[in-house]
């Protein structure tokens, strides 16, 4: 999931120096639903699984992880295909979506042609979250833990499942904070987990798209550690997702709901 790569650092005071780090690795990820070519995904190599389920779960190609009874991986020369199938009764919801699908994208967006499409009511999220603020703050302070990935690279996000008290359940990590997400979601789902009272946390700017996973799987609070959109906090609000933003160490902002 990584790479050595030479550079020449730099420095302030004009003196270059050899320097070899370890990047992340990112790969086209071409995903295949019953044969049919859906999407390709630029995403870190690894819990392809549970990228493919989060991802079905998002697409709504599929209302549960046993609705993809078979998820196979291959190794090509250029990337990996990963060939999923879904139940019989499933497999029409993606013929359907591919055909207003031009283009693929990690976001599940570009190329909708219908704009109705891009803006799909989505469900009430029913849950609550029992989290108060110093919970947050722990997750906050123990996400590096969950970071193999980015503490050896720097250069990845993170996705979490926080119990209620501030205690990390679950993390996935990948180069793109909506394929750290899915793969977070596809996991509790695989798993069988829930939210339970608890939250997510995200190392990543609150997106409309991060806003629109959460709420399709019943996420009732989401934090993320940078700003979001305003597009992010009308959809929040037509969900009921609660929002935690600028989430840092010594301070955060809970969007009005």
């Amino acid at each position: 999931m990584t790479a050595s790569i030479s550079f020449i650092r730099i420095g302030a005071d004009g003196v270059c120096s050899a320097n070899e780090r370890a990047v992340a690795a990112e790969v086209p990820i071409a995903v295949e639903f019953n044969g049919i070519g859906y999407a390709v995904l630029m995403a870190t190599p690894a819990d392809l699984d549970d990228l493919v389920t989060g991802f079905a779960l998002a697409e709504r190609l599929v209302e549960g992880a046993d609705e993809l009874p078979e998820i196979d991986a291959h190794q090509t020369e250029r990337g990996i295909i990963v060939r999923a199938t879904l139940v019989p009764e499933r497999a029409a919801r993606a013929a359907d979506r591919v055909r207003h699908r031009v283009s693929e994208s990690s976001c599940g967006l570009c190329g909708i042609e219908n704009l109705e499409q891009a803006l799909r009511p989505l469900p009430r999220v029913t849950a609550t979250s029992e989290a108060q603020d110093v919970a947050i703050f722990a997750a906050l302070a123990a996400l590096r833990d969950h970071q193999p990935l980015n503490r050896e690279t720097g250069g990845v996000h993170a996705a979490a499942l926080v119990a209620s008290d501030g205690t990390i359940r679950l993390a996935r990590e990948d180069v793109g904070r909506h394929n750290a997400f899915d793969k977070l979601i596809g996991a509790m789902a695989r798993q069988g987990l829930d939210w339970d009272g608890g939250f997510a946390l995200l190392s990543s700017r609150c997106s409309f798209e991060l806003v629109e996973k959460a709420a399709l799987a019943g996420c009732p609070l989401l934090v993320t550690v940078s700003a979001p959109t305003a597009l992010a906090v009308e959809r929040a609000r037509e969900a009921g997702v609660r929002l935690v933003v600028l989430a840092r160490s010594d301070a955060m902002l809970a969007v009005a709901p």
